[in-house]
């Protein structure tokens, strides 16, 4: 075992004895196309290096116990990036789910997905949806990869779904509430995220799972996602296990009564 391994390997230890382990992670992953601009590279080389990443995070949440996993890998406004990225993009996609499903299956991986996935080019579509059969009786990590991808639209979305449904007398308009509204939602069945990651430094949610990141703890880092290997996941979730969730209560009441931290 290298000095580096060893390193890690003692700070994933030091993470599984202080236990709180976020249920739910989402990563907004950012920094591809400057990691590769910074090289002298094309943008897709940094795509390209960003799988190595989503990969190891992966295993590594799979290790620590994370139920789900949200990657935001293609918003609703990437489209409007040049054709050729796009492209590129899409092939990446199909060609990396292709190569890993076997390997997620194996480690009882179950792969989810959320988005407006009939916008997707239908080779890729059929290719993820592929997986999404394969791994589906999974009991391990879900990985949820959120692609063309809109929180904005899915909250109108979701509002169209339950108008419709008050008028079909479905539901009544008494019923709707927090966890009704949910349900309606593209992460309908999933905890909400503990802890949400952005990488790049950037400070901002991008459209990402607003609804659903109402009481997610941030964490920002200005490594680029190529970079962000399992060190960095570790610090993230290191981090999240030192702060206190108070969801609007004071930290005596916490301190009375234990248990509420963890909800």
């Amino acid at each position: 075992m290298t000095k580096s391994d060893k390193k890690i390997d003692a700070l994933r230890r030091r993470v599984l004895e202080r236990g709180q382990i976020p249920r739910h992670i989402a990563i907004i992953m950012d920094g591809n196309g400057r990691w590769a601009k910074e090289r002298g590279l094309p943008r897709v080389a940094g795509h390209n290096e960003g799988i190595n990443s989503v990969r190891e995070v992966v295993r590594e949440c799979g290790l620590l116990g994370v139920e789900v996993l949200t990657l935001y890998t293609f918003s609703v406004e990437n489209w409007s990036r040049p054709k050729s990225e796009v492209s590129a993009l899409m092939q990446l996609l199909l060609r990396t789910i292709r190569n890993e499903v076997d390997e997620l299956h194996k480690n009882n991986v179950r792969l989810t997905l959320i988005g407006y996935l009939d916008n997707l080019p239908s080779g890729t579509r059929k290719g993820l949806l592929e997986g999404v059969e394969k791994t589906k009786n999974n009991k391990g990590l879900n990985l949820n990869l959120a692609l063309s991808y809109g929180s904005r639209q899915e909250i109108v979305e979701a509002v169209k779904a339950i108008s419709k449904d008050v008028r079909d007398k479905k539901i009544t308009i008494e019923s709707i509430d927090e966890k009704l509204f949910s349900d309606y939602l593209f992460t309908a069945g999933k905890p909400d995220p503990d802890l949400l990651i952005r990488t790049s430094g950037e400070m901002r949610i991008s459209n990402f799972l607003l609804w659903q990141l109402a009481y997610t703890e941030i964490y920002v880092t200005q490594i680029y996602w190529p970079e962000f290997r399992v060190p960095e996941l570790l610090a993230a979730v290191e981090s999240y296990q030192k702060r206190e969730r108070r969801f609007g209560k004071i930290s005596d009441q916490l301190n009375r009564n234990p248990e509420t931290i963890s909800q």
